[in-house]
């Protein structure tokens, strides 16, 4: 009895374990509240908007487009290459088999990034390129299914009926396919799982405006993931669900129990070969290469930064195509560039990042005669730029903000948070939340030492990594856009985050406070440039007079929520919001704020073997 009850037990934990976060997503996806951690109420709404979204739809449709096309295609090679190894004498099966093995074993990453190179070096990415590369990377998912029920199978059987008069064709289906049926359904499905499931394969191989749902979750999560993607998660979740349960104790299951041996009409048989030979034979000419045409413009901007509407809105006035691609942090977006993969026509990135490439001369000028709305930047703005761009002939500010200290009116000290150094009063041991950040958490260090942020001095940089060590004890967690949550369910005391994450959480607690410290902070600005590889250069120039527009602009405004440089902007908007500090930081801590600077390779190196040192210590 107590055997049975620890059973019972266990496996609840299990399943506990395995469907509470599902559970959670699907609470979350009726959430009215767009933050994680605040009941907001129930609501339908983020179904109706996911439905209403033409990006979330399209990526969807194109998610399950290549999922279901390269799973048929992949099941067809697979099996046509299952058969051929079977036939192989036994050294020759190892040897493939082990062949087989070999992708399977390697790293996503290490796959997506190979192909990519080899698709970059003969054609252009696209649609085409994602499709190859899904297919490549699932055959052997189905040899391995179809080939176990292949040894399990009699070949004496087969060539029998050959003997006997049989067509190849007539005796496979008749004799061979009722003893493999099971493998190839089995690797038809798990390749269509690994499909879906996908994300490094996709992300290295697609090219720019291809969006599948994988891509789109990890390009949001800079800003957080939309509350639209949870309720298409449990409407996916709910699919699977009622199609397990109808393949298991439905009519076709029943009928199974007691006619097992059924086979398929010979015209279905042959329907089904010809949908996998049409598909298959349409491959090179699906369209390897990415639109060419004159008339289109290649963006590639942070996740959430820009208003899908606003792109619409771009592409009927202009009729220029916008391709829009994503990525999550500056480094990231260097390695997409530098690969070369696709030519980029606008990008979109921070300061430091814009300064390193203007050094290595792949920035060029902006005609400003085809910018005239560029007027409407305050010239502020434009000041603080020539920090990283001297004499502002590449680059157009679109948001900036400071890194300050997001903190709890009722948990902390008021009069101590105007410093750096509370991050080291040991009053507030668990309750401090670090930006997990190599040059925003050196940054606080630095301060509170009285350098600057872009020090390269060893001596200095030792020094600061010693006052993070000191700290380290005393800290809650070290997060990126997770703090905001964090804090708004007043889980820690204070956290060091970005300017715009400290206004979206003033909204949902109004227990939260954001002050910039007394010893200076990071001022960064996002801008736009146009890189070296563009193609379109005229069409970049209209999509910057575009967004300096000031409707545009308070679209942006309205859906990023950061501090925007445009006057006009900034005018219209109500006067308490001006004047709000954490938004529109003034003047005064605005000039006591650096901007950050690329660091050289060996600086860079040292830094984060620095900071690496910080996270491993106990």
């Amino acid at each position: 009895m107590v055997k049975k009850s620890a059973q019972r037990i266990y496996l609840s934990l299990i399943f506990l374990f395995l469907y509470l976060p599902i559970l959670v997503l699907i609470v979350l996806s009726f959430n009215d509240s767009k933050t994680r951690v605040q009941w907001g109420g129930f609501t339908l709404k983020w179904y109706q908007n996911l439905f209403s979204s033409s990006s979330i739809m399209e990526a969807f449709w194109t998610t399950l487009a290549v999922s279901l096309a390269s799973a048929l295609i992949s099941t067809l090679l697979g099996m046509l290459a299952a058969l051929g190894i079977d036939a192989m004498k036994k050294r020759n099966q190892a040897i493939m088999i082990g062949a087989t093995n070999i992708p399977l074993l390697n790293a996503d990453i290490v796959t997506g990034l190979s192909m990519m190179l080899l698709f970059v070096r003969f054609t252009r990415l696209g649609m085409g390129t994602v499709l190859i590369a899904h297919i490549t990377f699932n055959i052997p998912y189905v040899i391995l299914n179809v080939l176990p029920k292949l040894k399990q199978s009699s070949r004496t059987a087969y060539e029998a009926a050959l003997d006997l008069g049989a067509t190849p064709l007539y005796a496979f289906f008749k004799i061979v396919w009722p003893q493999i049926r099971p493998g190839v359904f089995s690797g038809f499905l798990m390749a269509m799982t690994m499909s879906l499931d996908d994300f490094s394969i996709t992300y290295f191989t697609k090219g720019a405006g291809i969006h599948t749902l994988s891509t789109m979750i990890y390009t949001e999560m800079r800003k957080g993931i939309r509350p639209e993607m949870y309720a298409l998660s449990t409407i996916l979740f709910l699919l699977a669900l009622a199609l397990l349960l109808f393949m298991n104790f439905g009519p076709s299951a029943r009928k199974a129990e007691t006619n097992h041996q059924r086979r398929l009409p010979m015209k279905k048989k042959k329907a089904m070969l010809c949908l996998l030979a049409g598909l298959f034979l349409s491959v090179p000419f699906a369209g390897c290469g990415s639109k060419s045409s004159e008339n289109t413009l290649t963006v590639l901007d942070y996740g959430k930064y820009l208003d899908p509407e606003a792109i619409e809105l771009f592409e009927e006035e202009t009729g220029i195509t916008v391709d829009y691609e994503e990525y999550v942090t500056p480094e990231n977006m260097y390695t997409k560039y530098r690969a070369g993969a696709i030519d980029y026509d606008l990008i979109c990135t921070s300061d430091y990042m814009i300064e390193k490439l203007i050094q290595e001369g792949e920035a060029l000028e902006l005609n400003y005669g085809n910018i005239p709305l560029s007027e409407n930047i305050d010239p502020v703005y434009f000041d603080f730029s020539k920090s990283f761009d001297p004499e502002n002939k590449y680059t157009i500010p679109y948001f900036f903000g400071t890194v300050g200290i997001l903190y709890n009116k009722d948990m902390v000290d008021e009069s101590k948070v105007d410093s750096w150094k509370i991050l080291w009063d040991e009053d507030y041991s668990g309750q401090i939340i670090m930006a997990d950040s190599v040059r925003d958490s050196f940054m606080v260090a630095l301060k509170i030492l009285g350098c600057s942020l872009n020090t390269t001095d060893e001596a200095e940089l030792k020094e600061a990594q010693d006052l993070l060590l000191k700290q380290k004890p005393l800290v809650y967690s070290y997060l990126v856009d997770e703090a905001q949550d964090e804090m708004i369910s007043e889980n820690a005391a204070m956290a060091v985050v970005y300017s715009g994450e400290a206004g979206y959480a003033l909204e949902f607690n109004d227990k939260l406070a954001f002050c910039v410290p007394k010893e200076g902070s990071n001022m960064w600005i996002d801008s736009w440039f146009i890189p070296k590889s563009a193609k379109h250069k005229e069409n970049a120039e209209k999509f910057l007079d575009f967004l300096c527009r000031e409707d545009i602009s308070m679209m942006n405004f309205d859906y990023v929520y950061y501090a925007t440089p445009n006057k006009k902007t900034k005018a219209s908007l109500d006067l308490e919001l001006q004047e709000n500090p954490t938004i529109f930081p003034p003047a005064e801590i605005l000039n006591n704020c650096e901007v950050l600077k690329p660091l050289d390779d060996e600086v860079t190196m040292k830094i984060n073997l620095l900071w690496k040192e910080v996270k491993a210590a106990d």
